[in-house]
């Protein structure tokens, strides 16, 4: 069939790896010093990538190609796996990999004994600027975005609010913003999530969190429910609400 697909000039390209984390589809590679479409199949033609380049070495053109596959992308249900493997000269940090509902092993390898609370985390990476908004992880998902201090003050933060959501982090006071509203925008279009909860310490600055949430529904025209959550510098929630969607506060 003819469609749109990426196109990497190699010539152009430097083998960086900045393109891999931003391909959710885990489509490009480097490989052999340069980055390379390692599949039709795995290619959306979105172009999520496209903006990461700073060569220009990427773009979208049209030509044959095998139908994009989601299928060959994703992962057994309850399974981890790498959408792609750590790129040469990129980022580990912001490969993205989609994870099982609940972590078997710690960090040494080891299983997690009884006493241990699971991982309600479903996805790598979780901080807002380096989540690719065309993860499919995010599509129809419930949403949770959270500030940074929110799991470290509430011990039950992955029980409680994490369990069946897909977790963006971002701190208003301490993070560069710029971006951050139109990142959003981009993940409620792309992906018309099923919610939105904000969960932001009661320190006023982390209402930044919540204007930024609901101004990103505002230019996306999406109408998803975004439920706001206040929690105390001890752990406990202070309340809970619905923001209507003419609301802007």
């Amino acid at each position: 069939m003819i469609r749109e697909i990426v196109h990497i000039d190699e010539d152009l390209c430097d083998g960086c790896g900045l393109c891999v984390p931003s391909c959710a589809e885990g489509a490009i590679r480097v490989i052999n010093g340069k980055a390379r479409l390692v599949s039709d199949r795995m290619c959306d033609g979105m172009g999520a990538c496209l903006g990461h380049c700073p060569k220009g070495a990427i773009r979208i053109e049209r030509r044959e190609a095998d139908a994009f596959d989601e299928s060959a992308v994703a992962a057994p249900a309850g399974h981890a796996t790498a959408a792609a493997p750590a790129p040469a000269g990129g980022c580990p940090s912001a490969r993205f990999v989609r994870l099982g509902a609940v972590a078997e092993t710690g960090c040494d390898g080891t299983p997690v004994g009884e006493s241990d609370a699971p991982s309600m985390l479903r996805q790598w990476p979780v901080q807002l600027r380096l989540l690719p908004a065309s993860a499919p992880v995010l599509r129809g998902a419930h949403l949770l975005l959270a500030a940074d201090c929110a799991a470290f003050a509430m011990g039950g933060f992955h029980g409680r609010l994490l369990k069946g959501r897909v977790l963006a982090i971002a701190c208003p006071k301490l993070d560069d913003l710029t971006g951050y509203v139109e990142k959003l925008t981009e993940m409620l279009r792309l992906n018309r999530p099923a919610s939105v909860t904000v969960a932001r310490m009661e320190v006023p600055c982390c209402g930044g969190l919540l204007m930024m949430a609901l101004e990103a529904r505002r230019r996306s025209g999406v109408d998803v429910p975004v439920h706001d959550l206040v929690i105390s510098t001890r752990g406990d929630v202070l309340g809970s609400r619905e923001v209507p969607m003419e609301s802007a506060a």
